[in-house]
Protein backbone atom coordinates (compact mmCIF):
# COMPACT_ATOMS: atom_id res chain seq x y z
CA UNK A 1 0.00 0.00 0.00
CA UNK A 2 1.20 3.52 -0.82
CA UNK A 3 0.94 5.39 2.45
CA UNK A 4 -0.23 8.88 1.47
CA UNK A 5 -1.69 11.13 4.13
CA UNK A 6 -5.31 10.15 3.55
CA UNK A 7 -4.69 6.42 3.63
CA UNK A 8 -2.51 6.73 6.70
CA UNK A 9 -5.26 8.62 8.55
CA UNK A 10 -7.82 5.97 7.63
CA UNK A 11 -5.47 3.23 8.83
CA UNK A 12 -4.65 4.84 12.17
CA UNK A 13 -7.82 6.78 13.03
CA UNK A 14 -10.74 4.64 11.84
CA UNK A 15 -11.91 1.06 12.08
CA UNK A 16 -11.06 0.64 8.42
CA UNK A 17 -7.49 0.24 9.59
CA UNK A 18 -8.49 -2.59 11.90
CA UNK A 19 -10.43 -4.30 9.12
CA UNK A 20 -7.39 -3.99 6.82
CA UNK A 21 -5.23 -5.56 9.54
CA UNK A 22 -7.68 -8.45 9.95
CA UNK A 23 -7.55 -9.05 6.20
CA UNK A 24 -3.73 -9.04 6.32
CA UNK A 25 -3.86 -11.51 9.19
CA UNK A 26 -6.13 -13.98 7.39
CA UNK A 27 -4.09 -13.85 4.20
CA UNK A 28 -0.78 -14.34 6.01
CA UNK A 29 -2.09 -17.29 8.03
CA UNK A 30 -3.22 -18.95 4.82
CA UNK A 31 -0.04 -18.20 2.90
CA UNK A 32 2.43 -18.88 5.73
CA UNK A 33 0.86 -21.45 8.08
CA UNK A 34 4.26 -21.89 9.80
CA UNK A 35 5.33 -18.25 9.53
CA UNK A 36 7.06 -16.28 6.79
CA UNK A 37 10.58 -17.13 8.05
CA UNK A 38 12.42 -19.81 9.97
CA UNK A 39 13.65 -18.26 13.19
CA UNK A 40 16.25 -19.26 15.76
CA UNK A 41 15.90 -18.37 19.47
CA UNK A 42 18.84 -17.01 21.45
CA UNK A 43 19.53 -18.22 24.99
CA UNK A 44 21.69 -16.25 27.44
CA UNK A 45 22.20 -17.66 30.96
CA UNK A 46 18.53 -18.15 31.77
CA UNK A 47 17.09 -15.51 29.42
CA UNK A 48 15.59 -16.57 26.09
CA UNK A 49 14.66 -14.34 23.15
CA UNK A 50 12.27 -16.03 20.76
CA UNK A 51 11.40 -14.32 17.44
CA UNK A 52 7.92 -15.16 16.14
CA UNK A 53 7.27 -14.56 12.42
CA UNK A 54 3.81 -13.02 11.95
CA UNK A 55 1.79 -11.48 9.12
CA UNK A 56 3.76 -11.31 5.86
CA UNK A 57 7.04 -9.83 7.20
CA UNK A 58 6.55 -8.76 10.85
CA UNK A 59 8.29 -10.13 13.92
CA UNK A 60 6.82 -10.43 17.39
CA UNK A 61 9.04 -11.57 20.25
CA UNK A 62 8.85 -13.46 23.50
CA UNK A 63 11.44 -12.51 26.12
CA UNK A 64 11.53 -15.28 28.70
CA UNK A 65 12.99 -15.64 32.17
CA UNK A 66 13.53 -19.39 31.87
CA UNK A 67 13.94 -19.96 35.61
CA UNK A 68 10.79 -18.13 36.69
CA UNK A 69 8.89 -19.27 33.54
CA UNK A 70 7.73 -15.69 32.96
CA UNK A 71 7.37 -14.14 29.52
CA UNK A 72 7.07 -10.68 27.99
CA UNK A 73 5.64 -10.30 24.48
CA UNK A 74 6.82 -7.51 22.19
CA UNK A 75 4.40 -6.29 19.49
CA UNK A 76 2.15 -9.39 19.44
CA UNK A 77 0.25 -8.64 16.23
CA UNK A 78 -0.98 -12.22 15.70
CA UNK A 79 -2.36 -13.44 19.03
CA UNK A 80 -2.79 -16.97 17.70
CA UNK A 81 0.89 -17.34 16.77
CA UNK A 82 2.08 -15.74 20.00
CA UNK A 83 -0.22 -17.90 22.12
CA UNK A 84 1.05 -21.03 20.37
CA UNK A 85 4.63 -20.05 21.31
CA UNK A 86 3.60 -19.31 24.90
CA UNK A 87 2.08 -22.78 25.20
CA UNK A 88 5.04 -24.48 23.52
CA UNK A 89 7.46 -22.76 25.89
CA UNK A 90 5.29 -23.48 28.93
CA UNK A 91 5.51 -19.92 30.28
CA UNK A 92 3.19 -17.39 31.87
CA UNK A 93 2.63 -14.18 29.89
CA UNK A 94 2.75 -11.27 32.34
CA UNK A 95 3.46 -8.26 30.09
CA UNK A 96 3.04 -6.93 26.58
CA UNK A 97 5.44 -4.24 25.37
CA UNK A 98 4.00 -2.32 22.44
CA UNK A 99 6.34 -0.13 20.42
CA UNK A 100 3.54 1.80 18.72
CA UNK A 101 -0.12 1.87 17.80
CA UNK A 102 -0.09 0.48 14.25
CA UNK A 103 -2.27 -2.62 14.02
CA UNK A 104 0.54 -4.79 12.66
CA UNK A 105 2.25 -4.27 16.02
CA UNK A 106 -0.66 -3.91 18.46
CA UNK A 107 -3.39 -6.07 16.93
CA UNK A 108 -3.04 -8.92 19.43
CA UNK A 109 -3.22 -6.80 22.58
CA UNK A 110 -6.92 -7.38 23.18
CA UNK A 111 -7.03 -11.16 22.79
CA UNK A 112 -3.85 -11.86 24.73
CA UNK A 113 -4.62 -9.49 27.62
CA UNK A 114 -8.07 -11.05 27.95
CA UNK A 115 -6.69 -14.59 27.87
CA UNK A 116 -3.94 -13.80 30.40
CA UNK A 117 -5.79 -11.81 33.05
CA UNK A 118 -2.68 -10.73 34.95
CA UNK A 119 -0.99 -9.48 31.78
CA UNK A 120 -0.14 -5.77 31.70
CA UNK A 121 -0.02 -3.83 28.43
CA UNK A 122 2.78 -1.23 28.29
CA UNK A 123 3.36 1.55 25.80
CA UNK A 124 3.31 5.29 25.27
CA UNK A 125 0.20 7.22 26.35
CA UNK A 126 0.81 9.54 23.36
CA UNK A 127 0.19 6.81 20.82
CA UNK A 128 -3.36 5.56 21.31
CA UNK A 129 -2.23 1.96 21.84
CA UNK A 130 -5.22 -0.39 22.13
CA UNK A 131 -5.88 -1.89 25.59
CA UNK A 132 -3.00 0.02 27.18
CA UNK A 133 -2.97 -0.48 30.97
CA UNK A 134 0.47 0.80 32.03
CA UNK A 135 1.70 3.99 30.29
CA UNK A 136 5.45 4.44 29.98
CA UNK A 137 7.68 7.49 29.65
CA UNK A 138 11.24 7.82 28.37
CA UNK A 139 13.69 5.70 30.42
CA UNK A 140 11.00 3.97 32.51
CA UNK A 141 11.99 0.41 33.41
CA UNK A 142 9.75 -2.66 33.32
CA UNK A 143 10.90 -5.47 35.66
CA UNK A 144 9.76 -9.05 35.12
CA UNK A 145 11.71 -11.67 37.07
CA UNK A 146 15.35 -11.06 36.21
CA UNK A 147 14.39 -9.11 33.08
CA UNK A 148 15.10 -5.38 33.25
CA UNK A 149 13.68 -3.63 30.18
CA UNK A 150 13.99 0.11 29.62
CA UNK A 151 11.65 2.10 27.39
CA UNK A 152 13.27 4.76 25.21
CA UNK A 153 11.18 7.43 23.51
CA UNK A 154 11.90 7.42 19.76
CA UNK A 155 9.22 9.54 18.04
CA UNK A 156 9.06 10.02 14.28
CA UNK A 157 7.42 6.94 12.85
CA UNK A 158 4.60 7.72 15.27
CA UNK A 159 4.41 10.44 17.89
CA UNK A 160 4.69 8.02 20.79
CA UNK A 161 6.96 5.34 19.34
CA UNK A 162 9.05 3.52 21.95
CA UNK A 163 11.88 1.04 21.63
CA UNK A 164 12.71 -1.42 24.41
CA UNK A 165 16.20 -2.19 25.68
CA UNK A 166 16.71 -5.44 27.57
CA UNK A 167 19.66 -4.90 29.94
CA UNK A 168 22.25 -7.64 29.47
CA UNK A 169 24.00 -7.09 32.80
CA UNK A 170 21.67 -9.21 35.02
CA UNK A 171 22.26 -12.28 32.84
CA UNK A 172 25.85 -11.43 31.79
CA UNK A 173 25.02 -11.32 28.10
CA UNK A 174 24.49 -8.78 25.33
CA UNK A 175 21.78 -6.19 25.68
CA UNK A 176 18.91 -6.54 23.24
CA UNK A 177 17.11 -3.72 21.45
CA UNK A 178 13.55 -4.35 20.27
CA UNK A 179 13.25 -1.55 17.76
CA UNK A 180 9.73 -1.80 16.33
CA UNK A 181 9.56 0.40 13.26
CA UNK A 182 12.37 2.78 14.22
CA UNK A 183 15.31 0.72 12.98
CA UNK A 184 15.67 -2.34 10.75
CA UNK A 185 18.65 -4.24 9.44
CA UNK A 186 20.15 -1.60 7.09
CA UNK A 187 17.02 0.56 7.24
CA UNK A 188 14.73 2.77 9.27
CA UNK A 189 11.00 3.41 9.43
CA UNK A 190 9.09 6.07 7.59
CA UNK A 191 8.45 9.36 9.33
CA UNK A 192 4.66 9.46 9.51
CA UNK A 193 4.25 11.69 12.58
CA UNK A 194 7.25 13.93 12.86
CA UNK A 195 10.05 15.60 10.96
CA UNK A 196 13.43 14.47 9.72
CA UNK A 197 14.91 16.23 12.76
CA UNK A 198 12.66 14.18 15.04
CA UNK A 199 13.65 10.92 13.40
CA UNK A 200 17.34 11.82 13.44
CA UNK A 201 17.17 12.48 17.18
CA UNK A 202 15.51 9.10 17.71
CA UNK A 203 18.14 7.30 15.64
CA UNK A 204 20.85 9.09 17.60
CA UNK A 205 19.30 7.72 20.81
CA UNK A 206 19.96 4.24 19.46
CA UNK A 207 23.43 5.18 18.20
CA UNK A 208 24.37 5.90 21.81
CA UNK A 209 24.03 2.21 22.71
CA UNK A 210 26.89 -0.29 22.67
CA UNK A 211 28.21 -1.98 19.53
CA UNK A 212 27.43 -5.46 20.87
CA UNK A 213 23.74 -4.64 21.42
CA UNK A 214 21.60 -7.11 19.46
CA UNK A 215 19.03 -5.53 17.14
CA UNK A 216 15.65 -7.29 16.99
CA UNK A 217 13.56 -5.31 14.45
CA UNK A 218 9.83 -5.31 13.75
CA UNK A 219 10.10 -6.48 10.12
CA UNK A 220 12.06 -8.74 7.78
CA UNK A 221 13.28 -6.08 5.34
CA UNK A 222 16.98 -6.98 5.23
CA UNK A 223 17.48 -7.94 1.58
CA UNK A 224 15.56 -4.98 0.18
CA UNK A 225 17.25 -2.55 2.58
CA UNK A 226 20.75 -3.77 1.77
CA UNK A 227 19.93 -3.46 -1.93
CA UNK A 228 19.14 0.20 -1.43
CA UNK A 229 22.25 0.71 0.71
CA UNK A 230 24.26 -0.60 -2.24
CA UNK A 231 22.78 2.10 -4.47
CA UNK A 232 23.92 4.96 -2.24
CA UNK A 233 27.17 3.39 -1.03
CA UNK A 234 28.18 0.78 -3.66
CA UNK A 235 31.78 0.34 -2.46
CA UNK A 236 30.90 -0.43 1.15
CA UNK A 237 32.50 -3.84 1.72
CA UNK A 238 30.68 -4.42 5.02
CA UNK A 239 27.39 -4.04 3.20
CA UNK A 240 28.49 -6.44 0.47
CA UNK A 241 29.49 -9.12 2.98
CA UNK A 242 26.23 -8.73 4.86
CA UNK A 243 24.21 -8.90 1.64
CA UNK A 244 25.85 -12.18 0.67
CA UNK A 245 24.98 -13.65 4.06
CA UNK A 246 21.40 -12.30 3.94
CA UNK A 247 20.82 -13.73 0.47
CA UNK A 248 21.93 -17.17 1.67
CA UNK A 249 19.59 -16.89 4.64
CA UNK A 250 16.61 -15.80 2.55
CA UNK A 251 17.12 -18.53 -0.05
CA UNK A 252 16.21 -20.93 2.77
CA UNK A 253 13.60 -18.55 4.25
CA UNK A 254 15.72 -18.10 7.34
CA UNK A 255 15.35 -15.02 9.49
CA UNK A 256 18.10 -12.39 9.30
CA UNK A 257 17.75 -11.13 12.86
CA UNK A 258 19.46 -10.25 15.02
CA UNK A 259 22.24 -8.05 13.75
CA UNK A 260 24.33 -5.89 16.09
CA UNK A 261 24.44 -2.12 16.36
CA UNK A 262 28.13 -2.32 15.56
CA UNK A 263 27.28 -3.97 12.26
CA UNK A 264 24.54 -1.47 11.54
CA UNK A 265 26.93 1.44 11.99
CA UNK A 266 29.08 -0.02 9.22
CA UNK A 267 26.45 -0.36 6.48
CA UNK A 268 23.06 1.14 7.46
CA UNK A 269 22.87 4.45 5.54
CA UNK A 270 20.30 5.89 7.97
CA UNK A 271 22.87 5.59 10.77
CA UNK A 272 25.65 7.05 8.62
CA UNK A 273 24.40 10.59 7.99
CA UNK A 274 27.67 11.86 9.47
CA UNK A 275 29.68 10.16 6.71
CA UNK A 276 31.15 12.29 3.94
CA UNK A 277 30.84 9.46 1.43
CA UNK A 278 27.04 9.60 1.64
CA UNK A 279 26.92 13.35 1.23
CA UNK A 280 29.10 13.05 -1.85
CA UNK A 281 26.93 10.25 -3.23
CA UNK A 282 23.79 12.37 -3.01
CA UNK A 283 25.29 15.21 -5.02
CA UNK A 284 24.80 18.97 -4.56
CA UNK A 285 23.21 20.20 -1.37
CA UNK A 286 19.70 21.64 -1.16
CA UNK A 287 20.78 25.29 -1.06
CA UNK A 288 20.39 27.67 -4.02
CA UNK A 289 23.97 27.11 -5.18
CA UNK A 290 24.28 23.49 -4.10
CA UNK A 291 27.53 24.37 -2.30
CA UNK A 292 26.19 24.40 1.25
CA UNK A 293 26.01 20.64 1.67
CA UNK A 294 23.38 18.74 3.59
CA UNK A 295 22.69 18.92 7.27
CA UNK A 296 22.36 15.47 8.82
CA UNK A 297 18.57 15.89 8.98
CA UNK A 298 18.41 16.95 5.34
CA UNK A 299 20.56 13.99 4.37
CA UNK A 300 18.26 11.65 6.31
CA UNK A 301 15.21 13.12 4.57
CA UNK A 302 16.85 12.75 1.17
CA UNK A 303 17.79 9.14 1.91
CA UNK A 304 14.23 8.39 2.95
CA UNK A 305 12.86 9.89 -0.28
CA UNK A 306 15.30 7.85 -2.37
CA UNK A 307 14.46 4.71 -0.41
CA UNK A 308 10.74 5.14 -1.09
CA UNK A 309 11.43 5.56 -4.81
CA UNK A 310 13.73 2.52 -4.78
CA UNK A 311 10.99 0.39 -3.21
CA UNK A 312 8.38 1.49 -5.75
CA UNK A 313 10.45 0.34 -8.74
Amino acid sequence: MAWNGGRYSLYTRTWLGYLFYRQQLRRARNRYPKGHSRTQPRLFNGVKVLPIPVLSDNYSYLIIDTQARLAVAVDPSDPQAVQASIEKEGVNLVAILCTHKHWDHSGGNRDLSRRHQDCRVYGSPQDGIPYLTHPLCHQDVVSVGRLQIQALATPGHTQGHLVYLLDGEPYKGPSCLFSGDLLFLSGCGRTFEGTAETMLSSLDTVLGLGDDTLLWPGHEYAEENLGFAGVVEPENLARERKMQWVQRQRMERRSTCPSTLGEERSYNPFLRTHCLVLQEALGPGPGPTGDDGYSRAQLLEKLRQLKDLHKSK
